[in-house]
């Protein structure tokens, strides 16, 4: 495995896992840091709009082109379910085999410094029909940081899954929590401190809306 790698995973699903997979590429961009970026599973994917997908919004941070997709995203499905549900409407049964295949021939090339994978959905989502993304960190060895947002609800999430990453042994190496922009959502600032109260040493980085300097800081983090 060339470069360092890290696992981008999601509390929940839709909780902003590009968004914060995006933001460390620029800033790892800026810093002269050739990266590269795969998430080898993406369902919903709809070829005409490409560009706003996962996959697109990836290519977009690294600099290069839509007609790559096909080498950040190998596994992509239509319709806008679960990947293995999404995957059955077009005849095929995925499988973790399939899945991690993909994620290590990626690892093992290319010269990048600094790389991303990032999963599909919530944590303990099923991205095959035989596991679930928190499988794909725990076989491949990687460390992961853990991105949860700031809704009602938010630190059970986050905290449950904290506590089953590091009971696979899987290293949290951050905890990013997305500040929550919707009419009467909790405290931010009071969120964030109680979810370090619990942490049991994960940094937490607080990805507030607006900008993204937070993302230096993150990933001062995992190069450290």
């Amino acid at each position: 495995m060339s470069g360092r790698a890290v696992f981008v995973a999601g509390a929940h699903t839709d909780i902003g896992k590009t968004h914060v997979a995006c933001a460390l590429i620029r800033a790892a961009r800026a810093r002269g840091l050739a990266c590269d970026a795969f998430k080898p599973v993406m369902s919903g994917f709809t070829p005409t709009e490409a560009a706003a997908s996962d996959a697109g919004r990836l290519l977009q941070a690294l600099g290069r082109p839509l007609d790559e997709i096909a080498a950040v995203s190998p596994l992509r499905f239509a319709a806008p379910l679960a990947p293995p549900l999404a995957a059955r409407r077009e005849g095929v049964r995925l499988e973790m085999a399939m899945i991690l295949d993909c994620c290590r021939t990626w690892l093992d090339g290319g010269g990048a410094d600094f790389k991303l994978l990032e999963g599909a959905g919530g944590l303990m989502s099923p991205i095959a029909e035989d596991g679930a993304a928190l499988g794909l960190p725990e076989a491949l060895g990687l460390p992961a940081i853990l991105v949860s947002g700031a809704y009602l609800g938010a630190i059970s999430h986050a905290l449950t899954a904290v506590k089953v990453m590091r009971a696979r042994d899987i290293p949290v190496r951050a905890l990013v929590v997305s500040e929550d922009a919707a009419p009467g959502a909790p405290d931010f600032a009071e969120t964030l401190e109680l979810m370090d109260r619990f942490t049991d040493g994960a940094p937490i980085v607080a990805a507030a809306r607006g900008h993204e300097r937070w993302a230096d800081t993150l990933l001062d983090i995992l190069l450290a």
